[in-house]
């Protein structure tokens, strides 16, 4: 399959135009006089479709939109805001095939992920449908007698979303889903990389809305420049919770911008996620878990395996293994059913890279296998790698720092305390695993002296979150959590009630004041 003639194929049922401008704007009704980006698929570099961006004047009227319907929507009880969700949740579906290969068209991924990441908004719309009914409080035992004291919860205003290119549409839905859920409105701010996603997602968003007599406004869309559009939402002070996905460097300027207007931030920021194999290892099963952990999204996951920390006793037979499970990955087209690899988001990503691999060998690292770019007619585009092993030390700044591409270090280890030590090692702390078929070195790689990331596992690799746990991590990380447990509470207000049924009205610690 072409990119084209997918596109020609995909577009009309989406609603998107291959020719002219999509509109980039939606409060309400559609919009945007902002300038044209082109948009140009990694795949092949050719175009996809071109989308009119947001002016300041746009955003204003975007959030003033998104603001009223919030004052509506959060009348509406929470199961009927469920039942809107649950209806998302089903249209997502009904468009499935075609949302996927749009996700893979934009960002490269291979068809299988393109799908998967569209299953993960179905699944949180049934998890936010289930969660409707029970959005607990707490009944709370009061000192004073004749009164009762609880916990509840309510909506919290207008949450403003910001995504990132890698999941161009899931990051939206876990927010998204939550937050209607909740009764609150959203603005989304996509990436500028990927935002033919986002136009198809909230159009088909706009249609639930339409048809059950709701103000489409609660999924609201401002599509431009992060140094304009992005500025504009954090500093706005109708936003009372902004959520973030993206670079530490980036979740370091709104966590500032929204803690100087007492915001609150949900930030999930970046990852330099480690595997330790350990002597016990089921060593299949731990290649598996390493080879789609460290080249699934060609390596632009803030889940994806950075580092693997190898037990000095196997590491020469299982870096031989890992190597010749690399020689055999097919990278190209990811359109095409047999290929693994796709390319990378676009060329200053390649060159973020390839930059990486040069000073490993400056810092006098060994590289294994890959690290090169791939040219030819089979590479149109020119953003396909090959895929990287090296040798490092975790000390080094290029091992420290995450590199959002195909790169792996080899690192190697004598006890688990050290492996644990090297593990914990970086500024990042978003997702850890561990391969053992020994329990205790399982429950210690668990316990509060193990693992000191968000996520943490146990023969399986770093990437692949399920969206019934909190999705979040540590650290550099931001220390947000999205999608499932009790994630939800970040999308509402705490609020504490006591409320006195007696004829009299005794003080709180005792306390007697006058009569």
């Amino acid at each position: 399959m072409s990119v084209s003639s997918v596109a020609k194929v995909i577009f009309p049922k989406l609603g998107l135009s291959l020719k002219g401008a999509n509109a980039g704007v939606f409060g309400g009704r559609w919009g945007g006089g902002g300038a044209v980006l082109a948009k140009h698929s990694p795949i092949d570099g050719s175009r996809l479709g071109r989308v009119r961006s947001a002016t300041p004047a746009d955003y204003e009227r975007t959030v003033a939109a998104a603001q009223q319907a919030f004052l509506e929507w959060r009348n509406v009880p929470a199961p009927k805001r469920g039942e809107i969700v649950r209806q998302l949740g089903h249209a997502l579906r009904q468009r499935k095939t075609e949302l996927g290969q749009l996700v893979t068209l934009e960002t490269g991924k291979i068809l299988a992920e393109g799908e998967g990441e569209v299953q993960e908004m179905i699944d949180i719309c049934d998890f936010a449908t289930g969660l409707s009914r029970q959005l607990y409080g707490l009944t709370i035992a009061s000192e004073r007698a004749d009164h009762r004291m609880m916990e509840q919860w309510q909506p919290l205003g207008v949450v403003g979303i910001i995504s990132a290119f890698n999941f161009p549409v899931a990051v939206w839905a876990w927010n998204s889903a939550l937050a209607v859920t909740c009764g609150d409105a959203t603005v989304w701010k996509p990436s500028e990389k990927t935002p033919l996603t986002a136009i198809a997602c909230i159009k088909i968003a706009e249609k639930v809305c339409r048809a059950n007599d709701v103000d489409p406004a609660i999924f609201s869309l401002v599509i431009g420049a992060g140094p304009a559009i992005g500025e504009l939402l954090t500093h706005d002070r109708r936003l009372p919770l902004v959520s973030a996905t993206g670079s530490t460097a980036m979740g370091r300027r709104v966590g500032t911008v929204l803690a100087q207007r007492f915001g609150r931030t949900l930030l999930e920021l970046g990852g330099n996620n480690a595997i330790i194999v350990a002597p016990s290892a089921d060593r299949k099963l731990a290649l598996r878990g390493i080879l789609f952990g460290a080249v699934g999204t060609a390596g632009q996951r803030c889940t994806s395996t950075r580092r693997l920390i190898i037990h000095e006793s196997i590491k020469a037979n299982f870096v031989a293994a890992l190597i010749t499970a690399y020689q055999q990955l097919a990278i190209g087209n990811p359109l095409g059913a047999d290929n693994l690899v796709g390319p990378l988001i676009d060329a200053r990503a390649v060159q973020i890279m390839l930059k990486a691999v040069a000073e490993i060998k400056k810092r006098g690292g060994k590289i294994l296998f890959g690290g090169q770019r791939l040219k030819g007619k089979a590479y149109p585009g020119g953003l396909y790698v090959v895929p990287c092993i090296a040798e490092a030390k975790n000390e080094w700044a290029v091992v420290q720092q995450e590199t959002f591409a195909p790169l792996l270090y080899i690192l190697s280890y004598r006890t688990l305390d050290e492996a644990i030590a090297l593990q914990n090692g970086v500024p990042q702390g978003l997702s850890s695993a561990i391969f053992t078929t020994d329990l205790r070195e399982a429950e210690k790689f668990l316990s509060a002296r193990g693992s000191d990331c968000g996520i943490a596992n146990v023969n399986l690799g770093t990437s692949g979150a399920e969206i019934g746990g909190a999705f979040g991590g540590e650290k550099e990380t931001g220390g947000g959590r999205e999608s499932g447990s009790d994630a939800w509470q970040a999308y509402m207000r705490r609020q504490t009630v006591t409320i006195n049924y007696s004829a009299t009205l005794p003080l709180a610690q005792g306390i007697t004041f006058g009569d």
